[in-house]
């Protein structure tokens, strides 16, 4: 949600800035994306250059048929000529002008005098997207009649404005308002709460709305009123301006007042034009099977039994707290109008929004459960604002409901409360927050819960919460005083420390992505049966997706040798109820397969593991540069994953540390020099290095005390399908020094091993060698 923050200020009085509510507001009650500064720069004296104008004349460019040829008066005496390519103004319009040397929005540089087909334009008569008003750039902006030429363009419009980019979470739908997010800044820096007070339209000449509700369950609440004799046209400019602040695009008055209470108080409305309603009546009731609906986004839409519809009796004119239809949309033509103000039980919301796919404003609201009450509210200051910006009379109104729920009662400890939170919180102060917050604590300490809060603080630990939030920053930045140690780390928790160091130091940095997600490439992963949106709506059976999307969002901020790891849980289907929770480590890095080769090395020298990688292939993988191991599997991101070249992996964190003993044993270092030797084998090119580094061990065991490939030759030399292996051999005895004919004995026993398991013919061979050997290879082989 984004709330402008002179909006904002309407609703409460406080004397902070933007990024000191954005500091608190993100501490103690929601997310808090960013600060923007949107609209006109305000360096300098930048501001000074934009003023209200008056057009004196206005008319036709002699050289060109699409221009005007203005004379403006912006207070300074005489008239400035301006060439203005707009047509939906002439003379004697009151406008926005800027003048020369101003910075625009998306203009590269200062506005200067230039001729414009042979006539001079001394400044420019500005439309409401080059002024950050708005999108609109089909005509100027016209300003009300009576504003004196030549005041600041600032005076009148809101040219600046800070923006909160806000995410509360799922329980605080009542963060999804500008009174809500009014009352918690007047809570965290007690100031003063300012009400809403609108005064509701009189009813003079009274009608009969017809309104029926089929489902009481999935529709509790329903206002209708009828406002007759409406004008449908373009909303005034603050209110134009305030929706474009908000995140939303103007379309008409009427429609934009609907948008504006929304966020105002948090609880969508519709408006019905009621001449397209058959009888101007209403019926709420499920969806039959095979239904259709072309809802406002043209798409034709097939709804079950579990779809609320709003209908007019006869056919489907909304999708009861997603969007509205086609059929009943308010239009230019539009004289009537029956306006919705209703509540809506969340998860039948929250089920057809996911099966179609249609995610609005008003769903995201419906979903996580609006507060009933505020219907009433919304009625109100919405046929207030329609009356007085479209005309019209408000000729009949009806409230359906079966009774509103009560809000709940809730007995609160303070004493409890101060051993909970850790701070010592004073009972007035714990009864001034409460009561800042809109609950309402009795002398017994029995706290009435605010009936927007009812759904999520039914308990005293919630209602400690509350308190507890609101003192946050009270918490000081020091480790509590520890008098005593109890327990201590499992053998899976010791190692799991060592694997986040290992790759802290090989540069990686450490991420947390979610659990819940929106697809994953295993069919049987566990999808929850009520997800709260359909971005986490199945449990995560690979790390891999998280890490990706993370990847990405660096390199699109422009990071760079960007490197992550997670160390995390994934949840694999069991066939039961519950999935296997697993612990598993993934990376991403930039540098394809040596990146993740390096990173999975540097983890298994530092367990004292040995590494053997063998050959595979995933479909998120590139197709060559992929293996795996006991514990996992390592690779080259695929590239139409992600632009670039990246190495992934991902280790099942159990599977990787089982080889580890509870009690390493080393053995005796030998005094006698190792005999080294290299040979080197010809075999078929589908053989692994690490299987061929396996049947040499084996075989030239007990004296062989290490095996390792250092180059793989592919050529003539080596023969059409086939490859040339070459293997560094380090022999050594614990009571003497091997001589050259025991060596041999070592290597025949080798060399036949390796030609019974794969064919393998001797290329060549050094001779032996007592100084060590220091080539190194990192093919993968």
């Amino acid at each position: 949600m984004k709330a402008p923050l002179s909006w904002l200020r309407e609703y409460v009085r406080v004397d902070a800035t933007a990024h000191e509510i954005a500091r608190r507001l993100a501490v103690s009650s929601l997310e808090v994306d960013r600060v923007v500064d949107v609209g006109v720069a305000d360096v300098a004296d930048n501001l000074s250059y934009l003023r209200v104008g008056r057009v004196v004349e206005a008319v036709k460019h002699p050289n060109a048929d699409k221009l005007q040829l203005c004379q403006v008066d912006v207070g300074e005496g005489e008239p400035r000529q301006i060439v203005c390519g707009a047509w939906n103004f002439g003379a004697g319009a009151t406008v926005a002008v800027g003048l020369p040397g101003v910075l625009l929005p998306g203009f590269p540089g200062p506005l200067d005098e230039r001729p414009l087909r042979g006539a001079l334009s001394r400044g420019m008569i500005l439309a409401e997207d080059e002024i950050g008003l708005g999108t609109d750039h089909d005509g100027i902006t016209l300003l009300p009649d009576g504003i004196e030429p030549g005041t600041p363009l600032a005076d009148v419009l809101p040219l600046r404005e800070q923006v909160l980019e806000v995410t509360p979470t799922i329980n605080r739908v009542d963060l999804l308002s500008m009174v809500g997010l009014a009352r918690e800044v007047a809570t965290l820096f007690d100031g003063e709460l300012l009400p809403v007070e609108v005064e509701d339209p009189p009813i003079h000449h009274p009608e009969w709305v017809d309104v029926a509700v089929d489902d009481p369950d999935g529709c509790p609440r329903y206002i209708g009123r009828v406002i007759k004799g409406v004008a449908v046209g373009p909303s005034p400019m603050w209110l134009r301006a305030r929706l474009h602040a908000a995140g939303m695009r103007s379309i008409s008055n009427v429609v934009d007042v609907t948008n504006y209470v929304m966020h105002v108080f948090g609880s969508p409305l519709h408006a019905f034009d009621r001449a397209r309603l058959d009888g101007g009546r209403i019926v709420v009731r499920r969806a039959r099977a095979g239904e259709q609906l072309r809802t406002l986004d043209g798409a034709l839409r097939t709804l079950d039994e579990r779809d609320l519809l709003i209908t007019d009796g006869v056919k489907p004119v909304a999708l009861a707290a997603v969007m509205g239809g086609q059929e009943s949309e308010v239009s230019a033509a539009t004289t009537e109008i029956l306006l919705e103000a209703a509540n809506f039980e969340p998860i039948g919301i929250l089920r057809t929004s996911e099966r179609l796919a249609l995610r609005t404003e008003g769903s995201n609201r419906w979903e996580k459960g609006v507060d009933p009450h505020l219907a009433e509210q919304a009625a109100v200051l919405a046929s207030r604002l329609i009356v007085d910006l479209a005309g019209g009379e408000l000729t009949g109104s009806v409230d359906i409901h079966a009774g509103l729920p009560e809000p709940p009662v809730v007995r609160l400890r303070p004493e409890r409360a101060e051993r909970v939170i850790g701070l010592a919180v004073a009972r007035d102060e714990q009864r001034a927050i409460l009561e800042r917050l809109g609950f309402q604590v009795s002398d017994a300490w029995d706290v009435t819960v605010p009936t927007w809060r009812a759904r999520d603080v039914t308990r005293e630990i919630d209602v400690i919460e509350e308190v507890a939030r609101v003192v946050l920053d009270r918490v000081p930045a020091t480790m509590p005083l520890r008098r005593c140690v109890q327990g201590h780390l499992t053998r899976e928790q010791r190692l799991r420390r060592v694997i986040e160091d290992v790759l802290v130091g090989a540069g990686f940095s450490e991420a947390y992505t979610w659990s819940l997600v929106a697809s994953d490439p295993d069919p049987a992963a566990l999808r929850l049966p009520d997800p709260m949106s359909g971005d986490q709506a199945i449990l995560r059976t690979t790390l891999l997706e998280g890490l990706v999307d993370a990847a990405r969002v660096n390199l699109d901020a422009g990071n760079t040798a960007i490197a992550l790891f997670e160390l995390a849980r994934v949840y694999l289907p069991s066939g039961e109820r519950l999935p296997d929770e697993r612990w598993r480590v993934g990376g991403i890095a930039e540098g394809g397969f040596a990146a993740a080769r390096s990173a999975v090395e540097a983890l298994y020298d530092a367990l004292h593991l040995d590494l053997r990688v063998r050959r595979t292939a995933r479909p998120f993988l590139h197709p060559g540069k992929a293996g795996e191991t006991d514990a996992g599997w390592l690779g080259e991101l695929h590239p139409t994953l992600l632009d670039g070249s990246w190495g992934v992996f991902e280790l099942d964190v159990a599977t990787l540390i089982a080889p580890i003993p509870e009690r390493i044993l080393y053995d005796d270092v030998i005094t006698f020099p190792p005999l080294r030797q290299d040979l080197a084998v010809v075999v078929a090119d589908d053989v692994e290095a690490a299987a061929l580094v396996d049947a040499v061990l084996a075989a030239g065991a007990p004296e062989l005390r290490e095996a390792r490939v250092f180059d793989v030759y592919t050529g003539d030399q080596a023969g059409a399908g086939r490859k040339s292996v070459a293997i560094h051999l380090s022999l050594q005895a614990p009571d003497r020094t091997l001589s050259d004919d025991e060596a041999a004995v070592v290597r025949a026993r080798i060399l036949s091993a390796l030609a019974e398991r794969f064919g393998a013919e001797l290329r060549g061979e050094r001779g032996p060698e007592r100084k060590p050997n220091r080539r190194r290879s990192r093919s993968p082989g």
